[in-house]
């Protein structure tokens, strides 16, 4: 028998039809199991983690069969409460499968500190650049003391305590200056 007759033959064709029952069974047959073994029916709604403390949302993530994992602290954020929730990934809203993860990103305790730097000699405008590109807020009413600098910074104060160099304080703490008056000898 050649080729072309064996392919012209009611057995090849059989053989095809076999073949090709065989794999759309194969198919529907894995289809259905995927979806099974993925739960692909299933859908759990993301809730708002947003200012919750960590228990609050355990015992909320727990109630929908849900897990979180703590990724990182940002920046302090004082519009939100210490030690909670600032981002959430995946979102509020979105939907998600049981036992999924969802990665917190919480606020800090406090602003994180920031070293006094030494700007004894420097001029008012110098301290004032250098204090505020380092994340402290400069005081209205600088202490002004006799020296023959006018305008020359002499010393830090933080509620009223005297700073040196290299003392610790939070960002955005407000500082004031000890300045000459331009009348000493």
């Amino acid at each position: 028998m050649s080729i072309v007759q064996f392919l012209k033959s009611k057995s090849f064709f059989k053989q095809v039809a076999i073949a090709i029952v065989c794999l759309l069974a194969f198919i529907f047959i894995l289809k259905y199991w995927l979806g099974v073994s993925t739960n692909h029916s299933q859908k759990i709604q993301v809730p708002d983690l947003q200012k919750l403390s960590l228990d609050e949302v355990q015992r909320k993530l727990k109630e929908l069969n849900l897990d979180f994992k703590v990724i990182d602290s940002a920046s302090f954020n004082p519009d939100y409460p210490k030690k909670s929730v600032i981002e959430q990934t995946p979102e509020a809203g979105d939907f998600v499968k049981e036992k999924r993860k969802i990665y917190l990103t919480l606020n800090p305790s406090k602003y994180r500190d920031v070293t006094i730097p030494d700007l004894n000699g420097k001029t008012k405008r110098q301290a004032t650049s250098h204090l505020r590109s380092i994340g402290f807020n400069i005081g209205t009413n600088p202490t002004l003391v006799r020296d023959i600098g006018k305008d020359v910074v002499r010393g830090l104060r933080y509620n009223g305590k005297i700073l040196n160099h290299g003392d610790k304080l939070p960002l955005n703490s407000i500082i004031d200056m000890v300045l000459g008056d331009g009348r000493g000898n």
